[in-house]
């Protein structure tokens, strides 16, 4: 079984790879931990927020490299606001 990144999946096929019971599932989403949209009474959520989920370090290199790309392009813009 493989995530694909820009598949939707259901709260069960979800579980399934998480290996989680129906009630954790259920948490995980009300809480927000797995970020879904919910379509009518349904939720659906991304592969790549399966992804996130699983890799949380993907994520955190994702950020740091927004955020260093934040920060030089604030210092450009600093720089040339004090010309």
């Amino acid at each position: 079984m493989q995530i694909q990144e820009n598949t939707v999946y259901t709260p069960k096929e979800t579980r399934e790879y998480l290996k989680v019971s129906s009630s954790t599932m259920t948490r995980m989403l009300k809480s927000g931990l797995i970020r879904a949209a919910k379509i009518g009474k349904q939720y659906r959520i991304m592969g790549k927020e399966l992804l996130r989920v699983i890799s949380p370090e993907l994520e955190d290199k994702a950020g740091k490299a927004y955020n260093k790309a934040r920060e030089w392009l604030h210092e450009n813009d600093q720089e040339t606001t004090d010309e």
